[in-house]
């Protein structure tokens, strides 16, 4: 798993200098959720708030997302990819596609469907929250 990581995190600076791995995945839930607050972005990541508010910052001094007013609630700041945002992630994407489809050059039907459920498998278990983490369970344990 920490070699997986590591090529995720190599690969991705690859793919486009201005966009770690964090951002790219920053980005992919802005567009396919349509935009959310940053508190939304750390709550789901499990992210740390400060850790949020540097990629956002840094996303937003590149242009790639903006900022504008919920409007339920004109207190709160929704984040959204800006059109520049919307292009990297879509350059981005096209070019780890190619890059997972020359990984799995010869593999097998079956191996890509047994890899596939694995993945599928490992994503659909829920990580630990932060509060978890702090207390040593979920809560009402």
């Amino acid at each position: 798993m920490t070699v997986f990581a590591r090529r995720a995190r190599a690969s991705a600076g690859r793919m486009h200098p201005e966009l770690s791995l964090v951002s790219y995945t920053l980005l992919g839930h802005l567009e396919e959720v349509g935009g959310c607050r940053a508190t939304d972005l750390a709550a789901h990541y499990a992210l740390d708030k400060s850790t949020v508010s540097r990629q956002v910052a840094a996303l937003e001094r590149a242009g790639l997302i903006g900022r504008r007013m919920d409007p339920e609630d004109h207190r709160v700041q929704v984040l959204h990819l800006t059109e520049a945002g919307t292009e990297i992630l879509a350059q981005v994407t096209r070019s780890r596609r190619v890059a997972f489809r020359e990984r799995l050059t010869g593999w097998s039907e079956e191996d890509l469907a047994r890899f596939a459920s694995y993945l599928v498998r490992y994503n659909a278990t829920a990580p630990a929250t932060a509060a978890e983490k702090r207390v040593g369970g979920p809560p009402g344990d």
